[in-house]
This record gives structure tokens, C-alpha cells and sequence, in this order.
């Protein structure tokens, strides 16, 4: 079974466009829409999009659930309804799907997370791979017997480089993905956007593209904040 794992789309849908035609030169037969959809310049054009695509299923992401001012301005009730109605995991060919891990939709595991921390959040985790997202950066580690792969975000990655990031599953296997992207239709995207925060994430995440180690030290910063070491 091959599997396209999607994630943190963030309203980006030049990107979303570049690999779903990639997809068509080398189809799959699922895509898993990993959560984070809306939250970016094109919320509604991207999701209609989203929802046109055959044999998808959904993961909820922190920003599917509690959908901001702008994202609601943008979509109908239906299309609130359907993010906020998306399963929090799912599970395909003996991988379990999730948006940051899976016992929860906003916790961070970096390239830097301690491999203790991460058993830990592991830990009820039955599966021998685990695919998440949310800090759009791509990893492949293998902690306590589980296969803990971050498929990188389609939208907004923090790879220091220009692409769309994602991963394919070929039979429960991981392979990491990247997709070519025309920079400037995707600055141009974000510069006629009416998206209040646009000017700003043009400016910090797509024209300055954020680094993998910029990234880690802010989030490994919060993460540390909260998590105390099992005794």
C-alpha cells in the first residue's frame, strides 16, 4: 500500500498544487491529510482543494480545531465543521498517524528532543511507526522499538530551503519527500493574500526561509519549559 502523508498545509496552495501534481506522475493509494490545513494566506481555496482529493483521510491539527478569526472569515460553517470534526489519529497498514504526537495535538518533538522524553511520549504507543507533523521539520528516528517519523509540512517547512516537504509510506516503510516550488508564485501568493499576518510570515518564513537549527532552539525552548523526566 502506498500512502502520501500531507502535513501543515497552512493555507499554502501553490504548494499543496505542486505535490498533488507530483502525485499524479506517481499515484498512491491514500493520501492522510496530517492536520494544519487552513491556517495560512489561501484558507478556502486551499481546503476545497483538499476535499476534491480521492481516497483522503484526516488527521486533526491544533489549528484545524480551534480555527482563528481569519480562517472563519474565510470558510463556511460546513468547513469549520469538517476540520474540527477529524479524528485526532488514524491508523493505516499498521502506522498510526497523528499531528504533533499521539497524545496530543500540540506537542513538540524536535530533531533535538532527548530520546527519554521522546519513549515517554511514546510510550502507549502500539504501533511500530508513528507519523506526525506540527513542527515542520522532517525527521526519522527509531526510539524504543518505535519508528517515529516527522513527515516536514508542506506549507510553511523549516528546512532552510525552499519545497514542499511530506512523506510516502510504501507498505508501513517511510520515505521522506520533497517537492520542487516556484518561489516567487509563492511570495506572490502571500503578498496579495488579505491574511492579517501575512506581510509578517512573508517576511520571517518564506522569503528568508527558517532553519532547521533557528527552529529546534525555539521550540526545544518551550518544550523543556514543561516537561519534567519520568522518575
Amino acid at each position: 500500500m502506498r500512502i502520501a502523508a500531507l502535513y501543515d498545509v497552512h493555507g499554502n496552495l501553490p504548494a499543496l498544487e505542486a505535490v498533488l501534481a507530483e502525485l499524479e506522475r506517481e499515484p498512491v493509494d491514500e493520501v492522510v491529510f496530517g492536520g494544519d490545513l487552513t491556517w495560512g494566506p489561501l484558507p478556502r481555496e486551499t481546503l476545497e482543494l483538499v476535499r476534491s482529493v480521492d481516497n483522503a483521510s484526516f488527521v486533526r491539527g491544533n489549528a484545524d480545531r480551534d480555527p482563528d478569526d481569519w480562517e472563519r472569515s474565510c470558510l463556511s460553517e460546513d468547513d469549520v465543521a469538517f476540520l474540527q470534526a477529524q479524528p485526532p489519529t488514524v491508523e493505516r497498514d499498521g502506522v498510526l498517524y497523528c499531528h504533533a504526537t499521539p497524545r496530543s495535538d500540540d506537542e513538540v518533538v524536535t530533531p533535538a528532543t532527548p530520546d527519554e522524553r521522546l519513549r515517554e511520549i511514546l510510550s502507549s504507543v502500539e504501533q511500530r511507526v508513528v507519523v506526525a507533523g506540527h513542527t515542520h521539520m522532517q525527521q526519522d528516528r527509531l526510539v524504543g522499538g518505535i519508528r517515529f517519523v516527522n513527515a516536514g509540512s508542506v506549507g510553511l517547512p523549516y528546512e532552510g530551503e525552499v519545497g514542499a516537504f511530506w512523506a510516502l509510506l510504501v507498505d508501513g516503510e517511510p520515505h521522506l519527500r520533497k517537492t520542487e516550488l516556484d518561489h516567487e508564485r509563492i511570495v506572490e501568493v502571500f503578498r496579495q493574500s488579505r491574511w492579517p499576518r501575512a506581510s509578517e510570515i512573508l517576511r520571517e518564513r518564506v522569503i528568508r526561509t527558517v532553519t532547521r537549527e533557528e527552529a529546534t532552539e525555539v521550540l526545544e525552548g518551550r518544550a523543556s519549559a514543561i516537561f519534567v523526566a519520568p522518575e
